[in-house]
């Protein structure tokens, strides 16, 4: 969420924006409640210009090239293959499985850092 980077201010920015005030009122006003988690002055010109253009989204729009989320399939699946045999390389799981060996990577890298 582009909001949530800075203590999701979005409602405050909203709140003073239907207020009327320009960028500059409504940066010198969140750091008085937001402290160090009040954005720059030119993310909050940007939300305003934003809020001008009629968006007032508080996420970010699904774009190309984010990764996929795995699902739980993929992930009990390639416990099981390591289970069998301890010494399968990951570009084996991935042909196995058809995924590529970065995703299979990333959940073995996520699972041993839960």
């Amino acid at each position: 969420m582009r909001f949530k980077q800075h203590g999701d201010p979005s409602y405050h920015q909203v709140f003073f924006f239907l207020q009327g005030k320009a960028p500059k009122e409504i940066h010198a006003i969140l750091p008085q409640t937001l402290g160090k988690h009040a954005p720059l002055y030119a993310t909050v010109k940007n939300w305003v210009a934003q809020f001008k253009r009629g968006d007032f989204a508080t996420c970010d729009a699904p774009r190309p090239g984010q990764p996929k989320i795995v699902t739980i399939p993929q992930t009990d699946q390639i416990h099981e293959l390591i289970l069998e045999d301890r010494r399968i390389s990951a570009k084996s799981i991935a042909e196995q499985l058809g995924i590529s060996c970065e995703r299979v990577g990333f959940i073995i890298h996520e699972d041993l850092n839960m």
